[in-house]
């Protein structure tokens, strides 16, 4: 089954114009942008047998292309990666089994969650999209639980059935748990990492439908599927050591930073 790697990026983001663009240090002391990191991790996945950058952007377009990355420019009007990944394939006539949406601000997404999605997804014959979960540790948690304090959106919770079929994703930390964990405890709460997979006819149909009052609440583009009552397949993804952060604010940046450097990425 033929897989393609679409990497949506806009500039114009509302919590974070430019984001794609942002320099981030590693733990060698090279600066490279958030779109290259993204581009970077898209090619460490295996069994991949394209990966293209989708944006609006001239800016984006420039900057990926001066690294090598296969470019596809989409209208200003999509409203969120899906969408944008959608308008993608249909501009490069399809051709794909599976369309792997890894979105531009995880550079941290190890290859293994992404391989490990596409064989959850070829594996289920019913389950029209895939998107890995992680479960927090104890600190995972706490991060969680202190930017929603703070006020700040971090990252997205899922959870999910007995056959894990997503119930529902939330920026609010869910299941709500009122005990302490040690740092590298296990706890009850999985962290939605922002990738998809989807097969080709559900991707084309997204577009097509409105947005849900949930999904316009939440902001979270996924609940689309769950709105329209399509099954959702949560794949379990494990750590094996490594961190995971999305960068969804500028506070996000010093983050990643530092977890680039703890586990000594360059």
């Amino acid at each position: 089954m033929s897989v393609l790697v679409v990497i949506p990026a806009r500039y114009a983001s509302t919590r974070y114009p430019g984001k794609p663009l942002v320099a981030l240090k590693g733990a060698t002391g090279q600066t490279r942008t958030l779109i290259q990191r993204s581009w970077e991790a898209a090619q460490a996945v295996a069994g991949v047998d394209r990966v293209v950058v989708a944006t609006d952007d001239d800016r984006i377009r420039v900057t990926a292309e001066s690294f090598g990355a296969e470019v596809v420019m989409t209208s200003e009007s999509c409203a969120n990666g899906t969408e944008r990944v959608a308008e993608a394939f249909d501009r490069l006539g399809g051709g794909h089994d599976i369309v792997v949406n890894l979105q531009g601000d995880a550079p941290l997404t190890p290859a293994w969650f992404v391989e490990d999605l596409i064989v959850g997804l070829r594996a289920d014959p019913v389950a029209e999209v895939a998107t890995p979960v992680l479960r927090c540790d104890g600190r995972a948690l706490t991060a969680l639980l202190e930017d929603r304090r703070a006020g700040r959106v971090g990252g997205t919770t899922a959870v999910f059935g007995w056959d894990r079929r997503a119930l529902y994703f939330s920026k609010e930390v869910i299941p709500y748990t009122g005990q302490d964990y040690a740092p590298d405890a296990e706890t009850p709460v999985f962290h939605h990492v922002g990738v998809y997979a989807y097969r080709p006819s559900a991707l084309a149909a997204y577009p097509r439908w409105e947005a849900g009052p949930l999904e316009g609440l939440e902001g979270l583009e996924q609940l689309r599927f769950l709105e329209r009552e399509r099954p959702v397949l949560c794949v379990e993804v494990a750590a094996r050591g490594r961190q995971f952060w999305e960068l969804n604010n500028p506070s996000d940046v010093h983050r990643i930073e530092a977890m680039m450097v703890e586990m000594g990425l360059e």
